[in-house]
């Protein structure tokens, strides 16, 4: 079985990753492979880079207030490169409100702050399920 491998990305202008560098260490100490794209990635550079790595998955880390438009552009350019079957997940200052809508647009899961970083790392591995723990 070969190594999991995901994408996570800060698209937008946020400058802060604090958050997106813990999720990809707590990841990599689970065995996946982590390809860390930096600070202000565009839509198209996030997928981009998942396609050129061959990601089983994406996970975005928005802080920006931009979550309901870089999440639905991501998916739009998934779309669009018949790649819809990368999934997508991710984490942020994310309104509660705003939960279902993402989901409704194929947002795999949101992870809010105060999430315990397993509770994120289990939910890889039993969703994307190709490394064992």
């Amino acid at each position: 079985m070969s190594q999991l491998r995901l994408v996570v990305a800060k698209p937008g202008l946020d400058g802060h990753d604090r958050g997106a560098k813990v999720i990809a260490r707590a990841l990599r100490d689970t065995g996946v492979e982590v390809v860390y794209t930096g600070l202000h990635q565009t839509p198209r550079q996030i997928v981009d880079t998942a396609l050129q790595e061959d990601a089983d998955g994406i996970g975005l880390s928005v802080l920006s207030g931009a979550h309901m438009t870089l999440f639905a552009e991501v998916l739009r350019l998934l779309r669009e490169e018949d790649a819809a079957d990368i999934p997508v997940f991710g984490g942020g200052i994310i309104p509660a409100g705003d939960i279902p809508e993402l989901l409704a647009l194929g947002v795999a899961a949101v992870f809010t702050p105060g999430t315990p970083t397993k509770e994120i790392t289990d939910w890889v591995h039993t969703r994307l399920g190709r490394v064992t723990v």
